[in-house]
């Protein structure tokens, strides 16, 4: 069989350096406007702590360095909240630009991703922060630990397990609450609290395991000290760290923001890559064909067996048969998979037990962003016929199936039930909804003169790790944030004199010159 290559998904026009358009007109002159100074409304922002993960901590491109901490929306906030009083805003600050950590001479974790020209790649440079070494300062207000699944917030020891954490955490056996609670907060974000503990599950293609209530298990698994580092977070711990955690911040009289849960699937990481990413022949598409004409015959005895032994029924065979059998065509094809949650053949019959568990993806299936450099490549390079996703099926890893993005959206409605309740029921907290934001973006989200969307590289509001956002993306929500704290304490940086970050004033992508 031909080797087709997959053609890659991310190729951009050579020579594009940005995704900003600059249609600068000269300016028109007008009424000088009025001044309009911020008022607070008597809120005290002289302790402003914000606690989340990635986004809170202004992790972008795969990396977390100065310049995306310089912008993240913490440090936006406080740069507003100055204008009402507010305090200094100290970060954790790591070593460089470059991002990562270094042991050793070796790097840890690898540098941030930049545009190439064609797409997102790694910054071929050595990070310079060392892994483990603490960072400068005793005293910080930026509490945002990437990687932090909402349980890890209020556990001892964290510090030992995170290396973000372990920067900055004041013991050993210190937890991310407890530090931020002795900063004494008079304001507070608490964002993002609960996108880790559907992400990991998400990016690795739903390998983990969903620890939710089901119908076998009504409170589901309760102790997230057996989980594994992919699996969802059950709903009900959830509940009761994120209220614990609420109650605590509030409890000095502190006022602040939570936001819900963004729907992760709606990032570029699980939207760029086409369930259907094959292109073929019609003499290639034959040639697999035949390839796959024993499993096709195979799958048809199996069922066939099945429903003359009373088993199954003829309509639910039919629809198995249907959903398993492996049928390419010239054009655009769908890629082979092994589905776990397929009916197990062997399980009723062993007689059956050799005919693994393939299908081809449908539009309801989500292949994540990595697999767009897997498929189409040899898994034997010597044998033209065992292309990925083609004549090799692809292995859980590389896509999330449909059963398990209905586990993953499950899991973050209940999350996001319990925060707005919350919310609802605290009148020191604002609420805002992340989640609508998002999915306000798949369509365009206006900012001052761009509109935004969640489109890799070129949509300007989710980074090139297809996950987080560009600093122009935090700047947004700093804006929103502000919007919401308008609204529920009666205060007005949306109308005040430079009460909301400008656009302009950040970046959609960073120079590889930055170091």
């Amino acid at each position: 069989m031909k080797n087709y290559k997959y053609i890659g998904l991310l190729l951009i026009s050579i020579g594009l350096a940005s995704c900003d358009v600059n249609n600068e007109l000269d300016p028109i002159e007008g009424e000088v406007q009025p001044q309009v100074s911020v008022n607070a409304n008597n809120l005290d922002f002289s302790k402003y702590v914000a606690v989340g993960a990635s986004f809170t901590g202004g992790f972008t491109d795969g990396a977390l360095f100065i310049k995306a901490q310089e912008n993240s929306f913490p440090k936006t906030l406080a740069t507003k909240f100055k204008l009402a009083g507010g305090g200094e805003f100290n970060q954790p600050l790591m070593s460089d630009n470059i991002g990562g950590f270094v042991v050793g001479g070796i790097a840890a974790q690898p540098p941030r991703l930049y545009f190439n020209g064609v797409g997102p790649t790694r910054l071929m440079a050595l990070p310079k922060t060392i892994l483990g070494a603490r960072a400068s300062g005793t005293s910080f207000n930026n509490f945002g630990i990437p990687g932090a699944k909402s349980f890890h917030l209020t556990f001892p020891g964290y510090a030992t397990l995170n290396p973000y954490f372990g920067r900055m955490a004041s013991s050993v056996g210190a937890t991310v609450l407890g530090d931020a609670m002795a900063q004494n907060p008079t304001f507070f974000t608490l964002s993002e609290v609960g996108g880790n503990d559907v992400l990991s599950f998400a990016t690795s293609g739903g390998s983990g395991v969903d620890q939710s209530p089901s119908a076998g298990n009504p409170t589901g698994n309760l102790d997230p000290s057996t989980y594994g580092g992919n699996d969802i977070t059950n709903p009900l711990v959830f509940d009761n760290v994120f209220r614990g955690m609420v109650t605590a911040m509030t409890s000095g009289g502190a006022k602040g923001v939570i936001a819900t849960v963004p729907d992760i699937t709606l990032l570029p990481y699980f939207t760029t890559v086409p369930f259907n990413p094959v292109p073929l022949d019609a003499a290639t598409a034959t040639a697999v064909n035949a390839a796959y004409a024993q499993y096709n015959g195979g799958i048809q005895q199996a069922f066939g067996a099945l429903v003359a032994g009373g088993a199954m029924t003829q309509a639910a065979a039919d629809a198995e048969v249907a959903k398993r059998t492996i049928s390419f065509a010239a054009g655009q094809n769908a890629v082979v998979i092994v589905d776990e949650d397929l009916t197990d053949l062997g399980a009723i019959n062993p007689a059956f037990a050799a005919l693994p568990q393939l299908r081809q993806t449908t539009a309801d299936d989500l292949l994540v962003l990595p697999s767009s450099s897997f498929i189409g490549t040899l898994a034997d390079p010597s044998n033209p016929a065992t292309v990925n996703g083609v004549g090799v099926p692809l292995a859980d890893q590389w896509v999330l199936t449909s059963t398990e993005l209905a586990s993953v959206q499950a899991a973050t409605e209940a999350y996001n039930a319990t925060i707005t309740d919350v919310a609802s029921s605290n009148d020191n907290v604002a609420l805002i909804d992340l989640n609508a934001i998002l999915r306000e973006a798949a369509n365009g989200i206006r900012f001052d003169r761009y509109t935004m969307t969640t489109s890799l590289v070129t949509g300007g509001l989710v980074s090139l790790d297809g996950i987080h956002l560009t600093g122009r993306g935090y700047a947004l929500m700093a804006n929103r944030i502000l919007g919401a704290i308008d609204a529920k304490f009666g205060s007005n940086f949306t109308v005040a004199t430079d009460g909301l970050a400008k656009a302009d004033d950040f970046p959609t992508n960073y120079s590889p010159a930055l170091r």
